[in-house]
Formats: structure tokens, sequence, C-alpha cells
């Protein structure tokens, strides 16, 4: 009888070949929860003190719009300048917050919904500098490396949404910056996107092109793909007066705002660990009060980003142990009020891929999403405590957070996943193994996940492929996203009026434009 060839083969390729979604093994808005640091009692001692910091203390420097339309909603403007917000004040703007948020993608498929406990991962980040692998340097990053970083990011599966991860230095005018960087960071992605401002004008610049993407002001509006990343405080309990202005403008514009507190444990905020969560709590509740007074229920995200101090030095540690365990806290607390929160975990004290960055970015990024953040911010790419950002990284990062997010689905438990008739089966006709059970075939690709560049070969295997090296692997998969794929999700007419209108400094060749 001849031999059949090409079985093997043909099983090979079937098994690589993309999932369909309802067979995948993880996907975005996991649920989390598992890992919970804080006791309920811990809960309710953070959420009192939280609102003591918010009645006794308040904040300093708040913008006059800030001080009218929180007064008029309860707040009290004290002799001493400062803005305080009494609990019921603060009790009313939770009962009337959004709850249940919808970030929306260009594309509907990549909506993300944040309620409950659902898990999802986001870049983001403003580093100075690009962590270049291939010649072990830092450099300037420049016009085109955003727009690159979006390209490979949408290609990612676990990168849920594109938050800018560097500013673009080459760029020296404030306006056009935010702007360039608000059109990058849209051009190169279909999933939703986060970006910044530096001034209010500049957020209506902004509005502006994105009206122009939609279609038209009210089609942005029923699907606003942008959020904006406001840090209105600078901790402690002191208001951003021109990031007020950006909120403003921002929640007036129907555009979903990140409330972002970033105090640094020992440096701006307290050393022990429930006080600085405390105050990054007080500091976001702060901001949804305006939020909620500028436009009842407007949608925002509480952005608990509290970070961590090495007391040695006083330098910035974002890859420590308790950058995980304060972040999960700020997560458990955001689901004792039920509100929809994103943190800061992933990053790595690092300068550049190697193994402590791998543990770094794994052990934080996996407490918050076991935690159930609703974002994990800063998830992907980002080195030395965010100075630097490795686009080779996040490639390399998208399996490691495909392993997070399979490590927080956890297993289920019925009666088909004991599996007692196959232990049988096995056991009793003396088959010795799993391999060839009908149920280890059918459950290969929706129990299990596999790396995409990782490397699982054997030594010898290893070897017959001349000892492949995984940054070599990213750095080859980089280089051929960004040879070959150049999203057209915006139309060549919109994009050209676009530039008409604006100072585009990226050309239309290196958007992938004739």
């Amino acid at each position: 009888m001849a031999r059949r060839s090409g079985g093997r083969s043909a099983r090979v390729a079937e098994r690589q070949a993309p999932l369909a979604e309802e067979v995948k093994p993880v996907r975005p808005g996991e649920v989390g929860g598992a890992y919970a640091p804080l006791k309920e009692a811990d809960m309710q001692a953070i959420a009192e003190n939280a609102l003591r910091i918010l009645e006794e203390i308040g904040f300093s420097r708040a913008t006059p719009h800030c001080i009218e339309v929180c007064v008029a909603a309860g707040a009290i403007l004290g002799d001493d300048g400062r803005l305080r917000m009494p609990r019921e004040l603060v009790e009313r703007t939770m009962e009337m917050a959004q709850r249940d948020l919808t970030l929306y993608g260009q594309d509907p498929k990549h909506d993300l919904q944040l309620s409950g406990q659902k898990v999802h991962f986001s870049t983001a980040g403003a580093a100075v500098h690009i962590a270049d692998p291939v010649s072990n340097s830092y450099r300037d990053p420049v016009t085109s490396d955003l727009f690159n970083m979006s390209r490979i990011a949408d290609t990612c599966e676990h990168i849920h949404m594109f938050q800018r991860t560097c500013v673009l230095r080459d760029l020296l005018d404030p306006r056009v910056l935010d702007i360039n960087t608000l059109y990058e960071s849209v051009m190169g992605t279909t999933k939703h996107v986060g970006t910044a401002f530096t001034e209010a004008d500049h957020v209506s610049d902004g509005l502006e092109m994105l009206h122009m993407i939609a279609g038209s002001e009210e089609a942005w509006r029923a699907r606003p793909f942008v959020s904006m990343s406001n840090c209105f405080v600078v901790p402690p309990m002191t208001f951003a007066e021109e990031s007020l202005e950006c909120l403003r403008v921002g929640v007036e514009g129907g555009m979903p705002i990140l409330l972002l507190a970033a105090g640094q444990a020992g440096a701006t905020s307290p050393a022990l660990l429930a006080g600085a969560v405390s105050q990054s709590w007080a500091e976001c509740l702060g901001g949804l009060v305006y939020v909620n007074a500028i436009k009842p229920g407007a949608p925002a995200i509480i952005g608990t980003w509290p970070f961590v101090s090495d007391l040695r030095t006083g330098a910035m540690s974002g890859g420590s142990p308790e950058q995980g365990i304060l972040s999960a806290a700020c997560v458990q607390m955001g689901n004792y009020f039920n509100l929809p929160t994103g943190t800061a975990c992933g990053m790595t004290d690092a300068k550049l891929p190697d193994f402590q960055a791998g543990a770094e970015r794994a052990y934080t990024a996996s407490a918050a999403a076991m935690a159930g953040a609703n974002v994990v911010y800063e998830s992907a790419g980002m080195y030395a405590s965010l100075m630097g950002v490795c686009p080779e990284s996040l490639i390399m990062d998208n399996d490691v957070l495909g392993a997070c997010l399979r490590i927080t689905k956890g297993l289920k438990v019925d009666e088909e996943a004991l599996s007692f008739d196959v232990i049988k089966d096995v056991c009793l006709n003396n088959k010795g193994h799993y391999l060839g059970s009908g149920q280890t075939l059918q459950v290969m690709q929706s129990e299990y996940i596999y790396p995409e560049v990782g490397d699982r070969l054997s030594p010898n295997q290893w070897k017959e492929a001349n000892t492949p090296v995984l940054l070599d692997k990213a750095i080859a998969k980089k280089d051929k996203i960004l040879a070959e794929y150049y999203p057209q999700h915006v139309d060549d007419a919109t994009d050209l009026a676009i530039r008409e209108k604006f100072n585009i400094s990226i050309s239309r060749e290196q958007i992938g434009r004739a």
C-alpha cells in the first residue's frame, strides 16, 4: 500500500492557521479578580480615607471654571484657596458617573467593553528615547516612530488599544507635536487610540481632525474612537491648570477622559502603600467630580497610576514588585466603587530587552490583570521606567500579554473538564497517555495558548534551526511589518483634506500613500 504523504504537514498547517474567535483560548475582556491584595475591611478603610482627604484637605490651584462648576455642584472653596469636596458630593458623583463604558475602535471589532472586571491591555507613555536593540543604544524619537509603533500594535492580538508611546522630539512646536501625535496614532491602527494634549486649543484642533476622519461631528460623538490621557493633577492634591482646561474642552467635545493621577510612592505620595492608594483614589475621584460637574455621565476612566520610588536613590522603579501590588490594590478599589478603572503595569527598569525586562513586565502586568483592571496601560514596549520605548518589544510583549490573559482566565471546572471518562478510558484500556485522545485534540487550541515568537524547541531542534534568538526573530518580524503593512482605513481624500488643514510632518510616502 502506498504510504500517504502530507498528513503531518497538513495538520501542522491547520494548527498554525488563524483561529476563529469562538475557538481562541483568550479574547479581549477576560474577567479578572482572582488576585486581591486588599481584604474587605482594607477597602472600606481606604475608601473612607480617600473621602476624608477630599473633604478635609482638598485641591489647590483649581481654575475659575473648575471652581465655578464644582462649587455649584456642592464643593467648598476655602479661605486658603483649596477646593474641598464633601462626601455627599463625591458619592452623588459616583452615582451619576458612567459605568459599562465602551472605548470604540475605528473598526467596531476592536470595541472594548470596560465593565466589571473585564481586562484589556494597552500601550502608553511619553518616552523621550527609542531603545534600539540592534545597536544597543538609545536615540531621540522622530516623526515616523510613532506611526510605525501604531502599525506594529495594530498587528498584535493582545495589545487591545494603542496609546501614544513616545514624544516626537524633532517637532519642537507644541501644537504641531500634539496634532502629529494624534494623526500618526490614528492613521496606524483601527484600534482605540489614546493621546494627550498640552493646551486646550490643541484639543479643539484635534477634535476638528477627528470629525473629518469620522465623517462628521455627529458620527464622532456617536463613536468617539480616541480618548484623552489627562494629567489633571500634580500630586499631592494640586490641580494642573492647563490640563484642567484640556479636560474641559475634551469633555465638552465628547472625548472619553483618562483621569490620570501618577503619584510616586515615597516622593509625591506616601511611602506606605495604603496611603499611596488612598491619595491616588482621592485625586481621581476629585477629577471625576469635575468631569461630571461639566457633563453628568460623561465618559471617564479612573486612571490610578501610582508609581514607586527606589527609596535608596529616589529614582522611579516601574519594574518593582510594589508596582504590581499598588496597581492591583487600586484596581480592587475600582471594583469596590464599580467604576471603569485603568492602571499602569508592565513597564521595566531594564534598558533593553533582556531577562530583567521580561520578568518585570510579566509579574507586574499579571498582577494588574488578575486583579481585574479594565485597562492595563504601559503594558508593552516601555523601558528605563518609561524613559525609553522599544518597537521590537511590542512584538515580544504580545506573547507575554497573551500569557497574562490566559492566567487571568483561569480554568473551568465542570463534568466535562473533570475528564473522568477520559481518564477511565486511558487507564482501563492500557493506552498509557492522552496524546491521541479525542479530548486532547479537541481542546489543544481552545484551552492552551502558544507564543508567536517565543521558542519551545527542544535543544536538538533549536540547534537544527541554527539556534534562533528571540530578539532576532522580533527584529525580523518588525522589519517585515514596517516594509509591508500600511493600514488604509482613512481614505485618501480625507487624508489630503487633513493635510490641507493641519501641519502634518510625516509624508504621504511614509504612510504608504502615493
